[in-house]
């Protein structure tokens, strides 16, 4: 089992996750070209992909999903209220792509990975976030989420990797160039989780397993890598080059489980 990013921050996300002869793209928050020239980048096409799960609507997680799907006949499962809200106003895409909508708490299969949702507080229709297995190993994903929670930290616990979103300094993000409005909406309980908050979620896990902690999802102007790296070495007590950074650019390459 392996993951890699494509990308991660306001601007897109994507996170490839592969075992066996299965390889899913979480997530598509890039215009297609610019997809395909990063999943290029991974050594991977456009039909590598068994499938396309998504986590909310949001145009940095939902916009590239569809123009993706329906070119390449690429499968996609989301829920109900994600599909309500990121439909295309064109429609067709029944007809284009295969559908699968997904409940919130139930786990499912796609070819060799084991895919477990689970809710999230966050400002869209019906998020989730993921944890991936293969059976021996478990891949957590948490980019979007304005607080943890006890159900947010009962899936993460046991994990081998976890990407974990250290969306931005609560000092940084006061005094940035951000609307009131949207610092608030930031910060809210149905916003993202600050780099002390990322922190406190990851010490109430049981980490007796993780081989890679990636922080992922840092916003460009309210936060730095160093900030992130800070928070979440204190909570593990390690070095902070031992965390990982994904970046907006570059995402992180392969990382095997």
């Amino acid at each position: 089992m392996r993951f890699a990013s494509l990308g991660s921050g306001s601007q897109g996300n994507a996170l490839i996750v592969e075992a066996g002869g299965t390889r899913l793209m979480l997530d598509c928050g890039f215009p297609l070209r610019e997809t395909v020239s990063r999943l290029a980048r991974a050594g991977l096409e456009p039909s590598d992909l068994s499938g396309i799960i998504v986590t909310h609507e949001h145009a940095d997680h939902g916009d590239g999903v569809f123009p993706l799907a329906c070119r390449f006949g690429i499968p996609v499962w989301l829920t109900h209220g994600t599909l309500s809200v990121l439909r295309p106003e064109s429609g067709g895409v029944e007809e284009q792509c295969e559908l699968n909508l997904i409940d919130s708490d139930r786990a499912f299969s796609v070819g060799d990975l084991l895919v477990h949702p689970f809710t999230v507080p966050h400002d869209a229709r019906e998020p989730v976030q993921y944890v991936l297995s293969d059976g021996a190993r478990r891949l957590g994903v948490l980019t979007d989420t304005g607080c943890s929670t006890a159900h947010i930290e009962s899936s993460l616990s046991g994990c081998d990797a976890l990407v974990l979103e250290c969306n931005y300094d609560p000092g940084l993000l006061a005094s940035g160039p951000y609307p009131s409005a949207l610092k608030v909406r930031i910060a809210s309980r149905l916003g993202h989780l600050d780099n002390q908050s990322s922190a406190s979620l990851l010490a109430a896990l049981d980490r007796g397993r993780l081989k890679h902690l990636i922080a992922a999802h840092l916003s460009q102007t309210n936060n730095t890598p160093e900030l992130a790296r800070a928070a979440l070495a204190a909570a593990l007590r390690c070095e902070p080059e031992w965390i990982s950074v994904a970046t907006q650019d570059g995402g992180f390459g392969w990382r095997d489980l």
